[in-house]
């Protein structure tokens, strides 16, 4: 009885060769997954764990690491010239004279120092623009022992990134570019270049921060700790991959020598850059042709918005913008697909763009959203025209005070002393006074008003009356666009005593 009890029970143990093999395939799928995630954590632990050793990593791409030294003839310093007529045939004897007594009267030559790094077999070099600026002579000095000459292919300023290339026998050891946005605060990372002059260094840190800004239009610089001196612009900052993620350029330092904060160029900045300097030696950066500014909270209330986002154009001149229907008042919230946060996102991401590419611009109007199509021109042909095409007006100046202000209307001169070529009228704000609604919303002297109650003014007249007919339509306040080195915002000064 006891026996077939059993049987009964043992048969409802046994499984089909089916479920087996489902019950065996479930397990070793758990089992793999179990495991690549146990490899995974290892694996993050390994990348963020400071390594052994640097050494092997060095090796790895050491031999790409440049040395650049650049010669120039600079002007001596000026002291009194010869009492002879000019023209004179004794002049120029006179000069030579002068010359051999005192060098540093007359023209020398003068050398700095610098690094950089090859980014293909064929000799393509990437360092900073400041490393090579204004140089004759540029001579490339390898790790291997061997100096070669380079021409320059192009440079841009405003990233401060310059593209070399030499010509040597065989192809060069070379390193590639990184994804920067990858890196993480705290990321290990190494700096090579020749600091000081004293050649080949390496140093390493860490990635202390990222996305900042100094005081160019498209800064993203990675700042670390990785010791940058004197000679190291231009180096690379290499992640743990040996990949370029940065280009050393400048260190904040109150004593000349590093206090680990550094600042490299990001590579996602560098490479579009150095790929339009390859392919035209120069950048051609996509404009849209807007003046804007900064969503604040109070604006974006006032806006209806529902957030402090996106970029308020203050201004629409003649260019792509204007054809493409964008007004001022409009937020751009989104720019090619991609949501803007602020201004400087959206000049980040237009000047990534290439001219002449038609982007759907989404902009925030009237309490609704509308998509506008835009064809891009190109940013340095409208800098170049607006910086060499004044409008020609000659205005005398009439000095007058409103509202605190002390006016005169703006010249060609003052035009190109203030930083604002592209402003045709406006006024100069020569003086404010310091108990004036003006002085306490930052007005200084030096900016320029271009519109005032949303029109544009030439003249102090024209100030005064529209001040007056607000006044008269009993209103609180003016709303003012000035500009500052040719950047505009809105300033609302009160109309009450």
């Amino acid at each position: 009885m006891t026996a077939r009890r059993a049987v009964p029970a043992l048969a409802a143990t046994q499984a089909s060769p089916t479920a087996l093999y489902r019950t065996a395939t479930a397990l070793l799928i758990s089992a793999l997954v179990i495991l690549g995630t146990v490899l995974g954590t290892m694996q993050a632990r390994a990348q963020s764990a400071p390594p052994a050793t640097f050494a092997d990593l060095v090796d790895q791409v050491g031999d790409a690491v440049v040395n650049i030294t650049t010669s120039a003839i600079v002007a001596g310093r000026q002291g009194p010239g010869p009492m002879v007529p000019e023209g004179s045939p004794l002049e120029d004897f006179f000069n030579d004279f002068l010359d051999r007594q005192n060098p540093e009267r007359g023209p020398r030559r003068s050398q700095a120092l610098g690094s950089g790094f090859v980014i293909s077999e064929d000799g393509y070099i990437v360092t900073n623009n400041h490393v090579i600026e204004g140089a004759d002579e540029i001579l490339i000095e390898f790790r291997e022992g061997f100096t070669l000459q380079a021409e320059l292919v192009g440079t841009d300023p405003n990233t401060d990134i310059a593209l070399l290339k030499v010509e040597a026998d065989g192809p060069l050891p070379f390193v590639s570019f990184g994804d920067s946005e990858a890196m993480r605060v705290g990321d290990w990372v190494m700096a090579m270049g020749n600091p000081l002059g004293q050649g080949f260094s390496v140093s390493v840190g860490i990635v202390s921060a990222a996305g900042r800004a100094l005081s160019g239009t498209y800064d993203d610089y990675i700042q670390t700790d990785a010791a940058i001196n004197r000679g190291n612009s231009g180096g690379p900052l290499f992640n743990m991959a040996g990949e370029v993620i940065g280009v050393n350029t400048a260190i904040l330092s109150p004593t000349g020598g590093s206090i680990g904060i550094g600042f490299a160029m990001s590579s996602d900045v560098v490479t579009n850059v150095v790929a339009q300097l390859r392919e035209f030696g120069e950048t051609r950066r996509g404009w849209l042709g807007v003046r804007i500014q900064d969503v604040t909270p109070d604006i974006a209330e006032g806006l209806g918005l529902d957030a402090a986002r996106g970029a308020l154009v203050t201004d629409v001149p003649e260019g792509p913008a204007r054809d493409g229907g964008i007004e001022v008042g409009d937020v751009i919230l989104s720019f090619d697909g991609d949501d803007i946060a602020d201004t400087r996102e959206l000049v980040r991401i237009v000047g990534e763009s290439a001219e002449g590419q038609t982007i759907r611009v989404l902009v925030f109007r009237d309490g609704e959203t509308q998509t506008l199509r835009v064809t891009l021109g190109r940013r340095e042909t409208a800098e170049g025209l607006a910086a060499t095409t004044p409008d020609g007006r000659v205005v005398p100046p009439q000095p007058a005070e409103v509202l605190g202000l002390t006016l005169t209307p703006l010249t060609d001169e003052t035009r190109q002393q203030l930083g604002v070529p592209g402003t045709t009228t406006g006024l100069v704000i020569e003086a404010v006074d310091p108990a004036s609604d003006a002085a306490s919303k930052g007005l200084v002297a030096g900016d320029v008003i271009t519109e005032v109650a949303q029109q544009p003014v030439a003249d102090v007249a024209a100030f005064q009356e529209r001040v007056q007919t607000a006044i008269d339509n009993g209103q609180k306040s003016i709303l003012l666009l000035i500009r500052r080195g040719g950047n505009p915002r809105f300033v609302a000064l009160s109309l009450e005593d």
